[in-house]
């Protein structure tokens, strides 16, 4: 695969009335630059005329790739699928509906390239959305800021630029393409920064946003903090988990035998002495215990799993053109 400058990846669901002319203002301000790029469009199993607008491009412009999903996997598969197809030193993911401005791409290049950053995120300073969508976006903003550390305002910004070697230390799945800042500061990149970018109101179709993709989104802030610490070593994990209640079931025991013993030593009539299966502290035990197994079982299972599993794709590619 031949090296180029740049790589522009841009995921679509149903956006056949935006793609042709995204392409346009790409071309418009890109071509005139000094600057060997590609630009990958995603089809997330479109129901419309997406993809037919994809390859109406790749036909007369060999800078452009298509990926057709089966069906609807999401942005971060989609992102994933884009990625490992790319040949950039740098990738730029956008969004397809034209609310990203195609002329902040060589801005950012300039300002990744100049000032070395890992990676540059869009700041939609000015949103051109409704309350109903900034509000919620602010309160997940300021959760994951507080949550992770890194100092960014606008972690669902869909313009993003990263250095290669970023991008090639990340593995995408869920709703994890929000948290790649996250990630990639966990995989040693620290060098994070930031620029405004201008918001362009919705042109065509509707929005795709919905609550439920927060909720989404939080639970997977969750699963990434412990997938991205434990996932290499998930027995580090429950295998602490598990020795913790066994001793904690073991200690029990132990309580419970020395009081019985010191009993018998003193001469108490063992009629008068409380049976060990009368007492609720020995049903602690045999719970802690067997859970503490399990626990330990769990950890040892989840590491066969992630061997067998390592390079296992989630989604499925339909077509491709020009990759």
């Amino acid at each position: 695969m031949q090296r180029v400058d740049l790589s522009i990846v841009i995921p679509a669901l149903d956006e056949e009335k935006s793609i042709s002319e995204l392409h346009l203002l790409i071309t418009k301000s890109l071509d005139k630059k000094n600057i060997n790029y590609e630009v990958i469009f995603v089809d997330d199993g479109s129901t419309d005329s997406t993809w037919n607008e994809i390859e109406k491009i790749i036909n007369y412009n060999k800078k452009v790739k298509g990926i057709k999903f089966k069906k609807n996997y999401g942005k971060s598969d989609a992102l994933d699928a884009a990625f490992k197809n790319s040949s950039g030193d740098f990738i730029l993911t956008m969004d397809a509906d034209l609310q990203d401005d195609p002329y902040e791409i060589y801005k950012l290049l300039e300002i990744i390239k100049n000032k070395k950053f890992d990676l540059v995120s869009g700041w939609k300073k000015k949103r051109n959305d409704p309350l109903g969508k900034t509000i919620p976006s602010k309160f997940f903003n300021y959760v994951t800021r507080v949550f992770s550390g890194i100092h960014l305002n606008d972690f669902n910004c869909g313009i993003k630029i990263y250095r290669r070697e970023v991008i090639e230390s990340i593995d995408l799945y869920g709703e994890m393409h929000r948290y790649i800042p996250l990630i990639a500061k966990w995989n040693g990149y620290n060098f994070i920064g930031e620029k405004v970018v201008n918001h362009n109101k919705r042109k065509f179709g509707k929005t795709k946003f919905g609550m439920e993709r927060y909720v989404r989104g939080f639970l997977d802030l969750l699963s990434v903090s412990f997938v991205y610490r434990f996932k290499h070593r998930p027995m580090h994990f429950f295998g602490s988990l598990g020795v913790l209640f066994f001793l904690v079931g073991f200690v029990s025991v132990g309580l419970i035998t020395y009081e019985k013993i010191s009993k018998i030593s003193q001469n108490i009539p063992l009629d008068l002495i409380r049976p060990v299966t009368d007492q609720p502290l020995f049903y602690v035990a045999l719970v802690s215990i067997i859970i503490g197994v399990q626990l330990f079982l769990v950890g040892f299972l989840s590491e066969l799993i992630i061997q067998i599993n390592s390079d296992k794709k989630r989604y499925k590619i339909d077509k491709t053109k020009n990759v």
